[in-house]
């Protein structure tokens, strides 16, 4: 199916707006925006990692407003349920029944029944209830008591962490981390960036909170399920998809990681290739789609080697060196 010019033009403008919305509230960041965008349009879960203050809770709010779609905030702590994460049943008794007597089961829903859910601090919150959002990610659904419930599409978690504090936390399990399209790292703003946060956040304002007062609803979900399907019909030439794969494999026996990624790393490439060519108001797919946005989609599907991490590598640098050395297609 070949996607009609103005639809792709259509396309680009509508992201185009809703950057400019989340940029209201969100001063600078403009990278880790875009590849939030690029996983909204491919359909992909995103992690963020970043110390405390730099944005990430107000980023997922933001973007919550400028989609105008249901939403909804888990603050993960060690004492959290999975059933306060996917809901719960409870027998209500029948009107006028004596005890012990049958009544009915009710559903009641738990957060994860929304469009949007930002998991917040998702590593302080032990693996049982980490993984309670297993099913939810990969099949969007939810299993209560043996009944299948189906998640409202767009389904987007938006999950962030704090790589600094780790005393009380628990490291996700690497099934988890495989169901994010991306791991995002915020760092510290530039200082005028930062300036500008700072004004903002004291501007006749008593508090810190940031106002989201100029963020405008831009797309709704039937807009948002448009661009998703429209990705999914980019074009991805078998050359790029080569390349992708090669990527995928050369992490697996590059020096410095004990483990790379599986093939769940290379389809997740070509997804963000393809939402990056929408963004571009593009039908087609290039390497350099595939290659910008490769650290993202690697650094959670690999793992650093015991002797690099005692000489002091970061997967950062092993990655690029990787990337470097996988020859890109020319189309």
């Amino acid at each position: 199916m070949q996607i009609p010019p103005a639809d792709l033009a259509r396309a680009a403008e509508l992201l185009a707006e809703l950057r400019t919305e989340v940029g209201h509230a969100v001063v600078g960041q403009h990278e880790v925006v875009e590849q939030i965008l690029v996983a909204l349009v491919a359909s992909g879960h995103v992690l963020i990692e970043g110390v405390p203050g730099l944005g990430k809770t107000l980023l997922a709010r933001a973007l919550a407003k400028a989609l105008s779609l249901g939403h909804a905030r888990v603050q993960f702590t060690p004492d959290l349920l999975p059933s306060d994460i996917t809901g719960h049943t409870v027998l209500e008794p029948a009107a006028g029944a004596g005890v012990g007597l049958a009544g009915t089961l009710r559903v009641h829903r738990g957060p994860v029944f929304t469009h949007l859910l930002l998991a917040d601090e998702i590593n302080r919150a032990p693996a049982k209830t980490q993984s309670s959002l297993l099913e939810a990610m990969q099949e969007y659904q939810v299993t209560l008591e043996g009944e299948t419930l189906p998640l409202p599409r767009p389904f987007m978690v938006l999950a962030t962490q704090n790589p600094v504090d780790t005393e009380g936390t628990y490291p996700l399990p690497e099934a988890q981390l495989d169901r994010f399209l991306f791991k995002i790292d915020i760092g510290y703003p530039p200082h005028d960036e930062e300036a500008a946060i700072v004004r903002r956040a004291t501007e006749q304002q008593a508090g810190d909170q940031f106002p989201l007062d100029g963020v405008t609803a831009r797309l709704d979900e039937r807009t948002v399920l448009a661009l998703q399907r429209m990705a999914a019909f980019v074009r991805v030439d078998d050359q790029v998809l080569d390349y992708a794969v090669r990527i995928a494999r050369a992490t697996r026996d590059w020096p410095g990681l004990s483990s790379g990624a599986g093939p769940r790393g290379a389809i997740a490439l070509i997804r963000a290739a393809r939402g990056t060519a929408l963004l571009q108001g593009r039908d087609y797919a290039t390497p350099d789609d595939l290659k910008r946005h490769a650290p993202a989609v690697l650094r959670h599907r690999v793992s650093l080697a015991p002797d690099a991490q005692l000489e002091g590598r970061a997967v950062g640098e092993l990655l690029a060196a990787l990337l470097d050395s996988v020859g890109a297609p020319r189309l």
